[in-house]
């Protein structure tokens, strides 16, 4: 069963970084995936969030710092050494067949660290202000899922470590956005 699976992810693997190669993803997917890509918007939301929440706004972003370092270490401290995934790009017998779009890294693969790290600052953000700006909920979850898929496109990642990845950041997301409305007991979740 679980070679079933193995051979299944590989397979939905080689479909995303073969079977959609093209010029455009070529140029996009690396800069999709590279933290500096995102700096601006992290900059935003801390001005965002202490310009209009202030003190409500200084916890939001100490949560969000704390949702990314539980997703990072939890990910890549916890999980993935324990169960020691090889990357496409790294894998010796499947490598031949990877198209590899930027440096492969020396870590393990299951659970992708990107993918718990970004699904689980987008679930933190998009329950703390879903009920004032909708769109929220579904720009921060394709906000997430495009960085993840990246992953896979330039050979980094497996579909499997991006779901595992996005399950678990998910997850992170949920529960420090439910610590925030718990430290936070005169909000009202219609506030934010």
């Amino acid at each position: 069963m679980i070679e079933q699976l193995i051979e299944i992810d590989k397979q939905l693997f080689l479909s995303v970084n073969q079977g959609l190669a093209n010029q455009f993803f070529d140029f996009l997917m690396p800069i999709l995936r590279n933290p500096y890509t995102w700096a601006p918007l992290y900059l935003f939301f801390i001005i965002f969030a202490i310009r209009n929440y202030k003190k409500k706004g200084i916890i939001m972003i100490l949560l969000l710092l704390a949702t990314f370092g539980l997703g990072d270490f939890t990910s890549a401290s916890i999980i993935k050494p324990e169960v020691m995934r090889v990357r496409p790009c790294n894998d010796v017998p499947f490598k031949e067949q990877v198209t590899t779009r930027v440096r492969c890294g020396s870590g393990y693969s299951m659970p992708s660290s990107h993918a718990t790290n970004h699904f689980a600052i987008g679930v933190f953000i998009l329950m703390l202000f879903r009920r004032k700006w909708k769109p929220i909920v579904w720009l921060s979850l394709l906000w997430a899922a495009s960085i993840s898929f990246a992953q896979i496109y330039v050979g980094v990642h497996y579909p499997g470590d991006i779901l595992i990845g996005a399950i678990l950041g998910t997850a992170i997301g949920l529960f420090t956005s439910w610590l925030y409305f718990f430290i936070q007991p005169k909000l009202q979740r219609s506030e934010v």
